[in-house]
C-alpha cells in the first residue's frame, strides 16, 4: 500500500468519524430539545394547575363572602321584623293597659271586681290572717266589701272567715297622669300576702293583664301574624 492510498484510507476514516459525530451531536440535540420541550410543557402545566387552584380558592372565598353578607342580610331582615311585630303586639298591650284605667270608673262594677280579686287571692293564699294593700282611692270601696269578701271565702273554702289587715301606711302607686307617665303606677286591684311577708299574690289589674298576655302572646300572634316565632 503506497502513501497514497493510504492517505486515502485516512480521509475516508475521516469522514467516517466526522459522520458519526454529526449524527451523534444531531441526536443529542433532538433528545435535549425533546427534554426541553417535554420539561415546558411540564412547567406550563404545574403554572397552569396553579392558576386554576388560586382561582378556585378566590371563588371560593368570594362565594362565602356572598352567603355571609346574605345571611347577614337575612338576619337583620327578620329583626326588622320581629321588631315590627314585637312594636305593634307592645302597642296593643299598652292600648289594653290605658283601657284598665276606665274600669274603676264603673264604681259598681269596680266594687264587685275587687270583692272577687280578694276573694280569689285569699284561695290562694290559704291563709288565716293576711294584709291587704290597695290604692288610697280605692280604700273606701276595699273596705265596704270586705266582710262579704271574708264570707264568701270561708264559704266556698270551708274554713273561719279570716282576718284581713288593712294597710294604712303603704299603698299602691295611683293611676298614671300625665305629669307622672313614666312613673310607678297602678291601675287598680289589690296585693295580698301573708302576715310575715313571706306569700304574696299580686292581683292588681295590671298584673292581671301582664299573665294574661303572656298566656295569650301566641295566640295573639297567631291572629296577627299567621304564624308563631320564637
Amino acid at each position: 500500500m503506497n502513501d497514497a492510498d493510504v492517505s486515502k484510507q485516512i480521509q475516508q476514516m475521516v469522514r467516517f468519524i466526522r459522520q458519526e459525530a454529526e449524527e451523534k451531536a444531531n441526536e443529542i440535540s433532538v433528545s435535549a430539545e425533546e427534554e426541553f420541550n417535554i420539561e415546558k410543557l411540564q412547567l406550563f402545566e404545574a403554572e397552569k394547575k396553579k392558576i386554576r387552584q388560586e382561582y378556585e380558592r378566590k371563588e371560593k372565598q368570594v362565594e362565602i363572602r356572598r352567603k355571609i353578607e346574605y345571611s347577614m342580610q337575612l338576619n337583620a331582615s327578620r329583626i326588622k321584623v320581629l321588631q315590627a311585630q314585637d312594636d305593634l303586639v307592645n302597642s296593643m298591650k299598652e292600648a289594653a293597659g290605658k283601657e284598665l284605667l276606665h274600669v274603676s270608673h264603673d264604681q259598681y262594677a269596680y266594687k264587685k271586681l275587687l270583692k272577687e280579686l280578694i276573694v280569689q287571692s285569699l284561695l290562694r293564699l290559704k291563709e288565716p290572717a293576711v294584709l291587704l294593700r290597695c290604692r288610697e282611692a280605692d280604700l273606701y270601696l276595699v273596705e265596704s266589701v270586705l266582710d262579704s269578701a271574708k264570707n264568701e271565702y270561708a264559704e266556698k273554702a270551708n274554713v273561719y272567715p279570716p282576718e284581713i289587715v288593712v294597710d294604712h301606711n303603704v299603698y299602691l302607686p295611683p293611676a298614671p297622669t300625665h305629669h307622672h307617665a313614666h312613673g310607678l303606677f297602678c291601675s287598680g286591684g289589690v296585693v295580698l300576702a301573708s302576715i310575715d311577708g313571706k306569700i304574696v299574690i299580686e292581683n292588681t289589674l295590671d298584673a292581671r293583664l301582664d299573665v294574661v298576655f303572656r298566656k295569650k302572646l301566641p295566640e295573639i300572634r297567631r291572629c296577627l301574624f299567621g304564624q308563631v316565632i320564637a
